[in-house]
């Protein structure tokens, strides 16, 4: 399958250690509303999606995924949490990252990744998210 040529990303940003592993991280100030980043990648069916597994298949609507496995892809670095300061929109077979908050310089970039992933790949070691590990020693939720 194709592999779309992806936009060009928001000036503001770098991979650093956060709370997850590596997280994507804003280096100045972000806009409610701005594109932050293109999810980008192999886009394969969902039966072969399926054959390789793995974390960075990010699934679209028409029984297809992007395969975001690839480090070129800085977009893999946005972590889940639970309160969130972007979102994913989807646009044919493309996705993009937009900031929902304002975002502050040293802030780390979150989407929520969904109930499917989250019951797949988070909840069997409990949510690492900040909103989370700041909430009194809980560690589950109920999406």
């Amino acid at each position: 399958m194709k592999k779309p040529f992806p936009r060009p990303q928001h000036p503001n940003l770098a991979v650093r250690r956060g709370l997850s592993g590596l997280g994507l991280f804003a280096t100045g100030p972000i806009k409610r509303g701005a594109f932050v980043i293109e999810y980008w990648g192999t886009v394969v069916s969902e039966e072969e999606a399926n054959r390789r597994g793995g974390k960075y298949l990010f699934e679209l609507d028409h029984d297809k995924a992007i395969d975001g496995t690839t480090r070129k892809n800085t977009a893999r670095y946005v972590n889940h949490s639970c309160r969130a300061n972007c979102e994913p929109r989807e646009v044919g077979d493309r996705v993009f990252i937009f900031a929902t908050k304002d975002v502050r310089e040293g802030e780390e970039l979150t989407y929520d990744y969904g109930k499917e992933y989250w019951n797949d790949h988070i909840a069997p070691g409990g949510c690492r998210c900040g909103h989370c590990r700041r909430a009194a020693g809980t560690k589950k939720r109920t999406a």
